[in-house]
């Protein structure tokens, strides 16, 4: 069990670096080779598209504070 719940846990970590680094910020960043950052893109208006992103990486970022604590606290060991 340990060992799915670590695996899990790298898992969500490299997602939730993906989508910070996809946020638009000053330099645009890793989010302007996706279209992200600008009003305009394959996906439409920024706008939605920037709501999902958050959404996405709020959702990424409690399953793994979750997943870390469960880790912690072991109940199996």
């Amino acid at each position: 069990m340990e060992t799915v719940l670590s695996t899990l846990q790298v898992v969500i970590s490299v997602i939730v670096v993906f989508l910070v680094l996809m946020h638009s910020g000053k330099d645009s960043g890793l989010s302007g080779a996706f279209g992200v950052g600008s009003g305009q893109g394959p996906l439409g208006g920024g706008s939605m598209v920037e709501r999902n992103l958050n959404r996405w990486t709020i959702f990424f970022a409690v399953l793994f504070f979750v997943n870390a604590i469960i880790l912690l606290k072991r109940p199996w060991a």
